[in-house]
């Protein structure tokens, strides 16, 4: 099972999952606690438009 991308104080970080999803810029990628859960987001074919 994938991980859901945390702040190192385990906070769910809904934001940086939406830049991932619209090909921006994550900011700070070192506040999470496991920054190689975003790679889940960046080509899912489900959530392209």
């Amino acid at each position: 099972m994938a991980d859901i991308p945390k702040t190192l104080s385990g906070k769910i970080v809904e934001l940086a999952v939406k830049k991932v999803i619209h090909g921006e810029a994550v900011n700070n990628v070192s506040a999470l606690a496991n920054p190689e859960a975003l790679q889940l987001f960046a080509n899912l074919p489900e959530l392209q438009h």
